[in-house]
């Protein structure tokens, strides 16, 4: 007999939420191959293997739509989305160091106590936000994994 997992058991193997795994087969991104008789999902080793490529495809910063894509074979080659994360990548290692440039710059009129522009400032703040954008968006994400692990708890089980 071939081994299945509840979401519950899956979500704990994976690390996932039950939630996100919820999300997912809506959209129809990970589907279950089938279920109980009392209306469980129910995943198999194929399933899990699908998964793995999602999970790897979304390490690539990929969104879920280019993933569902690549999985279907549509519109991208594997060379296609090394690239894209690459563009990614430089594109935040260019702001970054344009960030880090001109907090050099500035640190370097302060501790020469010449005066900082405002515009100097507001160029500042404008790079930092840019950077942030990044960190916020994964503490957001992280912020709704906690909350969905609570949730967990709230849930009725699948």
């Amino acid at each position: 007999m071939k081994k299945t997992w509840k979401v519950g058991e899956l979500a704990k193997l994976t690390g996932l939420t039950i939630r996100t795994l919820r999300y997912y087969d809506q959209i129809r991104l990970f589907s279950p191959s089938g279920f109980s008789d009392s209306g469980h999902r129910l995943y198999n080793e194929a399933d899990i293997s699908r998964l793995h490529q999602i999970l790897a495809l979304k390490e690539l910063n990929l969104t879920l739509e280019e993933i569902a894509s690549v999985l279907l074979g549509e519109s991208y080659s594997p060379i296609e989305v090394v690239s894209e994360q690459i563009k990614r990548i430089q594109e935040n290692i260019r702001i970054e160091q344009k960030l880090l440039g001109e907090l050099e710059y500035v640190l370097g009129l302060m501790n020469a106590r010449e005066s900082v522009s405002v515009e100097e400032f507001t160029k500042l703040l404008q790079l930092m936000k840019k950077s942030e954008e990044k960190f916020f968006a994964e503490k957001k994400s992280n912020m709704e994994r906690s909350l969905d692990r609570l949730g967990q708890f709230l849930d009725v089980p699948d």
